[in-house]
């Protein structure tokens, strides 16, 4: 029984993400498209007050748009979503590919070259700069500013 049970805890461990169940039913759990996409008829069409439409028109207006939004986003996801999946896919790898195998070890690399040079530059500060603006320091401490008020 126990043997059993850890086999089967290390199939789920081992289970491959990308085989994982999708949610058909709540398709943006992460809200990226609340705002952006949510148009509706009254979003695009109004009439103001005094220049009303008949009401068929109006009627059918509101049908006409909300069914042809509805059909043509499902034609072009349905002639296009999967290609477009694949375009998305390929750039997000790409991006990831060049970020794991080109930037970061640039970065690194930049990072242990510079080290090299900032402890050069903070020798010649400390050797040059420091004496003098020690010197400049003592110079300009036996200065007193007074203030006196004119009448």
């Amino acid at each position: 029984m126990a043997e059993e049970q850890r086999e089967l805890e290390e199939r789920i461990i081992i289970k491959d993400q990308h085989t994982k169940e999708i949610d058909l039913v709540n398709r943006d759990p992460k809200r990226i498209n609340e705002d952006v996409v949510k148009v509706d008829f009254e979003d695009v069409i109004a009439e103001p007050v005094g220049t009303y439409s008949f009401d068929g028109v109006w009627k059918g207006s509101y049908t006409t748009f909300t069914v042809s939004k509805y059909w043509c986003y499902r034609l072009l996801s349905a002639v296009l979503g999967i290609p477009l999946a694949v375009v998305w896919g390929f750039l997000f790898a790409l991006i990831s590919f060049c970020h794991i195998w080109a930037v970061v070890p640039c970065i690194k690399s930049y990072l242990i070259e510079i080290q090299c040079v900032s402890r050069i530059y903070s020798l010649c500060i400390h050797t040059f700069c420091d004496p003098l603006f020690e010197a400049l320091s003592k110079i300009c401490s036996n200065v007193r500013v007074m203030l006196r008020k004119e009448t």
